[in-house]
């Protein structure tokens, strides 16, 4: 029963995802809340490990107890309204963003995040609360397009024993045609299996084509050949790999711009401090703030989690040099583990030597986008809106403000009724500030 339920839990069926969700929280006995979170979680609308939509993120971290979680899909918002409505059906706190890659002008020389690619900067959006503004996003989606059948055709002329089709073998990898590196690197996976015959001749042709070992290839996981093939076929150096110029991604201020215009907060992503561009952390920061971004998000599993010890401190103390320089400029950190890889883990070990001393920190990164979204939500309140900075000058006051609302519980279902049958966003602003000053909904 429940795995038939989970089944349809990812179903490309919208109502299916909604009739499963309703029955499994209806039967299944969740656990106590941890302090645990995860606010960077990719769903099937991109790309998810475990071919996760975002009702299924939602259950399957409810059922681990987490203390909230937020979507993070790339260059799509499809699943933010199914992401926040399951968090009401499940008492799970979250909030919605979106991820892309922008060209950030100011540091054209310099690697940031991407390895091996000067000025482009992994960037996010974050606390959006509905999807009716999806259309706009629809100029990212078209250059992704585009980029994509490039890449095709370019692995596709180095190939000419595995022709790949984006209409017919990738798109249908999704949900709503939003392919990924990811979806295409499983399309040749799939693919040279079924032109070959079976995994072991299929390894045999990538051996081939890499002049590799086809017994080591042969004895790769499913998991393990799939990455192997991103590396060989799309990253850097790659069969189909092309260095991108200043026009292959948007600029930086377009996509801020369009962020803010949906209400949402632009949201920098830090990678682990090893790259030219991440190397001063404040200049960068403070580079970013005159341009408008409003928090920062760290993968902190790749910032501490190495057997050699060495490295490991050099990791650990490029990550705390982060999160001061955040803290000094009052930035909000989020922090999560993307799960768009099959096996990845679900949730950072916050008991961890490194990572312990910073989850207050992490902690009221996530109120704050939790408190965030419950206010725009019901009371036309926004963290980025120039309301809430007149009204807290002092981006310290704003953030406890909001994390004292993002700190409440989700709403029990009467008081999310209340809130919507008012219809009066200043009578709801009012009376969450007085269960955030209670710590309680009333």
């Amino acid at each position: 029963m429940e795995s038939n339920l989970l089944e349809q839990l990812s179903s490309f069926d919208a109502w299916k995802r909604i009739s499963a969700l309703q029955t499994l929280a209806q039967t299944t006995a969740f656990p106590a809340e941890t302090s645990a979170m995860n606010m960077h979680v990719h769903s099937f609308f991109s790309y998810n490990g475990e071919g996760w939509s975002p009702s299924h993120i939602a259950y399957e971290l409810k059922k681990m107890g987490l203390y909230g979680a937020a979507l993070c899909d790339f260059d799509v918002i499809q699943g933010v309204e199914e992401f926040l409505a399951a968090g009401d059906l499940l008492g799970l706190r979250t909030a919605a963003s979106f991820e892309s890659r922008v060209f950030f002008p100011e540091y054209a020389d310099k690697e940031i995040n991407s390895p091996g690619e000067p000025g482009v900067l992994y960037f996010m959006g974050s606390g959006f609360v509905d999807g009716k503004r999806a259309a706009d996003f629809q100029a990212q989606l078209e250059q992704s397009h585009a980029r994509n059948r490039a890449l095709i055709a370019r692995v596709n002329a180095a190939l000419p024993g595995c022709q790949l089709s984006y209409e017919k073998d990738v798109l249908p990898l999704t949900p709503d045609k939003n392919a990924t590196e990811r979806h295409i690197v499983r399309g040749y996976y799939d693919l040279a299996i079924k032109e070959q015959g079976d995994e072991a001749k299929a390894a045999a042709f990538w051996a081939k084509v890499f002049n590799a070992d086809a017994a080591e290839l042969a004895a790769k996981s499913a998991n393990a050949m799939n990455d192997y093939l991103r590396s060989k076929l799309m990253k850097k150096g790659g069969l189909g790999y092309e260095q991108p110029t200043e026009s292959t991604f948007p600029p930086i201020d377009q996509v801020i711009a369009l962020i803010k215009s949906c209400r949402a907060l632009p949201d920098t992503a830090w990678l682990d401090g090893s790259l030219p561009g991440e190397a001063d952390p404040k200049a960068q920061l403070e580079c970013l703030v005159a341009k408008g971004i409003e928090m920062v998000n760290i993968i902190p599993d790749r910032n501490w989690n190495f057997k050699d010890p060495e490295k490991k401190a050099v990791k650990v103390k490029a990550l705390n040099e982060y999160v001061a320089a955040a803290n000094e400029l009052n930035l909000p950190i989020i922090v999560g583990t993307e799960c768009n890889k099959p096996g990845q883990r679900k949730v950072d070990d916050f008991d961890s030597d490194a990572l312990k001393p910073l989850l207050p920190d992490f902690t009221r990164g996530a109120n704050v986008l939790f408190g965030h979204t419950t206010l725009l939500r019901y009371a036309d309140y926004s963290y980025s809106d120039q309301r809430a900075k007149d009204e807290f000058p002092c981006r310290k006051a704003r953030n406890d403000f909001f994390a004292a609302v993002g700190a409440l519980p989700v709403p029990p279902a009467k008081i999310r009724q209340a809130l919507a049958d008012e219809n009066d966003s200043e009578k709801n602003l009012d009376f969450i500030r007085n269960a955030a000053k209670k710590g309680a909904w009333l």
